[in-house]
Formats: C-alpha cells, structure tokens, sequence
C-alpha cells in the first residue's frame, strides 16, 4: 500500500486541465561546494538529480563567523523552500584536511582562518540538521562514482586540475581517506626530481608542472609580456601556437608519470580527470597517455579494462558527492 506522505497530488498543464498526477515525493540533501571564493549549495534528490543550485561569495574575509553565515543561510533557503521533513542531511565538501570522525577542519590553505575549526557541529547547529563534512576533491571523486564517468566500477582515481592539482580516491565504493584525512594528495607526487620547487616544501610537485598556475608559470617564461592565462594557452594551442602546445605537452608528461606512478599502486579501471584546464584535453592528452602506458605495465597488462578519461559531472560533481553523503547513510555507492 503506498504511504501518503510519500506522493504529492499536482494538477497537470495541458488539454486536461483538471487532470491530476500522483507523483512520487523524494527525499534530497543539500550539498555545498565551499571555495575560498565563492560556496554553492545544491539541493540533490535522492536518486541523483540537482533540484536547485544556489552561488553566493563565501565572506571568508569577514571572517569564519561570516562564511559559516552565508552557508547556513544558503542551506536555509534551500531546506524552506524543498521541506523540511524530506531533507537527509547537508553534506559539505571544503578545500582542506578533515579530522573526519570529529568534524574538524585542521588546515586549508584557500581559507586559512579555519585552522583546527570545528565546523561540523556548529554548521549543524545553526541549521538544525546533521552535517558531514568531507574533502571537495573526495566529494568529487565520490559524486563520479555515483553518477558520473566512474558509475560502472566499483574503484577510481580522480585529479582535479585547478589553481591546484587535487585529488580522490574511491575504493570499493568508499572514499580512501588515508590517516588523519591526508590521503590522495595527488597534487604532491613528484614527478620531476629536478623541478619546480612548491609551497609544500617538496620540489618537482605534479601541481608545479600540471594545474592551471603552473601552465600561466610557464607561460611568463615563454610569453613574458602577455601575461597570458590558461584559457588564453588553449585558444593558443587550438590556433597551432608551438610554444603554447609545447607546454601543454609537459604538462602531459607531467600526468602520465603521476598516473602511471597510481597506476602501479592502486591498479584501479578508472582515471578521471576534471577541472578548469580539462578544456585543453586534446592538446595535453596525447602525451599523458603515451607516458602513463609507457611507464606503467599495468596499462599495458590491462588493455582497455583500465582507462584514463575526463569526468562528466563538470562543477556538479563536488555538490552531488557532498549530497550522497547523507543520502547513502554512511553505505558503498
């Protein structure tokens, strides 16, 4: 027998004006993508599907009182708006590491304020519902999985190629979190035992050879009066400029040696890439996949069961993996 409050009675557009429809009523959650500048919310049905996504500044000049502020209000209006009685939880994915049993953020290097901040439970408070919080590359990773490239395997790696190279790891449905919330810094893979030196104290980095700062780094050194961006790197490249695709293909070789480096530890079918510079995939393509198949026998080994790919969900990813956190109940997507 169906249970009432699970449909919702709504009268229909069309010839029929009286004709009315049972629709099935869906639990959701809402989840935030917090950034050092902007934070959206998404409210997620609980088979997948983005309701209504909200963009607001993320105040962290004002400090963390304010962005927990401009989150719960977000939340707020998200939750008035789609019911309360239906909503699972919030889950949120921040840029930093996670004490994930406490719901401490212990460092982010994009919102520096919220060093040891304990910011599960006093989100939680200010809008009376259960939060979880998580990485955003792990929620990003975890939204693939669930809906994206990665939704027919059970494993995946997943780089994030922004400002910074970040990245996720889904192992038998479950985000590998490492100890202390450390695990999957992709970004800090050296791939160059000589090369550029990164705020982490390494040297030789794959986010000093592979993100969107080190291409415009890069570009200084080759263009030094235009002062060029990413985007302008890859209207370069598609226009045939040999300096712009000579860069992209270190940024290749960069990948592959740092995917073929995965590829030999985890030996996992799936390696998606997402993030602002993934519209210059057909320039630094072709070299990531020489050198990860050169340097790897797995991908020799293992043909077309294991495969190197874009991500699919593009911005939605992060939102739709903070979303299934409350909506899975802590289950293997």
């Amino acid at each position: 027998m169906l249970k009432p409050e699970r449909f919702l009675i709504i009268r229909m557009r069309g010839e029929n004006p009286d004709l009315l429809l049972l629709r099935r009523m869906q639990h959701y959650a809402i989840g935030v993508d917090l950034g050092g500048t902007n934070l959206r919310a998404a409210a997620v049905s609980d088979d997948g599907e983005v309701i209504e996504l909200l963009d607001a500044p993320t105040n962290h000049q004002q400090g963390n009182d304010a962005v927990l502020g401009a989150m719960a209000s977000a939340i707020k209006q998200l939750r008035d708006k789609h019911g309360r009685a239906r909503l699972l939880g919030i889950g949120v994915g921040v840029p930093g590491f996670i004490l994930m049993d406490k719901g401490i953020i212990t460092d982010s290097p994009n919102l520096p304020s919220m060093k040891n901040f304990p910011m599960r439970d006093l989100l939680s408070d200010l809008v009376d519902a259960p939060v979880i919080l998580e990485n955003d590359a792990n929620a990003a990773a975890l939204g693939e999985k669930w809906k994206g490239a990665g939704r027919d395997v059970s494993d995946l790696v997943l780089l994030t190629l922004g400002t910074g190279v970040g990245g996720g790891i889904i192992l038998n449905g479950k985000i590998w979190h490492g100890m202390k919330g450390m695990g999957a810094e992709i970004g800090h893979i050296t791939v160059n035992a000589a090369g550029n030196p990164c705020g982490c104290g390494n040297v030789g980095c794959l986010e000093k050879h592979a993100s969107a700062t080190a291409l415009e780094a890069m570009a200084r050194m080759l263009f030094p009066d235009q002062n060029l961006t990413s985007k302008d790197l890859n209207a370069l490249a598609d226009r045939g400029d040999e300096k712009a695709l000579m860069i992209f293909d270190r940024m290749g070789d960069a990948l592959g040696i740092a995917i073929a480096t995965l590829s030999q530890i985890f030996n996992v079918p799936r390696y998606l890439l997402a993030g602002g510079v993934l519209p210059a995939w057909p320039h630094f393509a072709p070299r990531m996949l020489h050198e990860a198949e050169r340097r790897s026998f797995n991908f020799r080994y293992c043909g077309d069961d294991n495969r190197i790919a874009p991500a699919e969900l593009g911005g939605h990813a992060g939102l739709i993996g903070a979303a299934y956190l409350p909506i899975s109940g802590g289950k293997p997507v």
